[in-house]
């Protein structure tokens, strides 16, 4: 039984739900990097964690992700920061999380996968009807096809 074919409205919700949420929790945890832990704690920890170049990459992981987050939520250049999110996800999860094994308590990669999941079906499917992306792009479509 397939029903998002056969309910538009079901798919919107699925995929503003999916946004919303996953967009929520990259936030808190770029917030987090940046109000919690400060940049600087960020960036020793992951030095301690051996992230290469963590003086670097610190500071743009907690933008990205407090950035990338908000625009999730909104549905700003949804697939590009859903794209580079996963990315982020999948490299914490090979430099830091995978040999910790599964489990989150002990370190492991079941947050990671799931936030590089769900960024990574954000990213493939689009923001869905209820996004800033589709209000931009559904406008400049029109105007195009109008002056055309």
């Amino acid at each position: 039984m397939d029903t998002f074919p056969k309910n538009p409205a079901l798919t919107t919700a699925t995929q503003t739900l999916l946004r919303v949420v996953v967009g929520f929790l990259f936030a808190a945890h770029g917030w987090q990097k940046y109000v919690q832990f400060t940049l600087d704690g960020t960036t020793a920890a992951f030095g301690q964690m051996g992230v290469p170049a963590a003086g670097l990459v610190a500071p743009l992981v907690a933008t990205l992700e407090l950035v990338g987050g908000i625009a999730l939520m909104l549905g700003v250049l949804t697939r590009v920061f859903a794209a580079l999110l996963a990315l982020n996800m999948l490299g914490a999860l090979v430099l830091v999380h995978a040999p910790a094994g599964v489990f989150v308590e002990n370190g492991g990669f079941e947050l990671v996968l799931a936030l590089a999941a769900g960024a990574a079906a954000i990213a493939l499917m689009g923001p869905g009807r209820i996004a800033v992306d589709r209000f931009i792009l559904g406008r400049s479509r029109a105007k195009s096809a109008l002056t055309a």
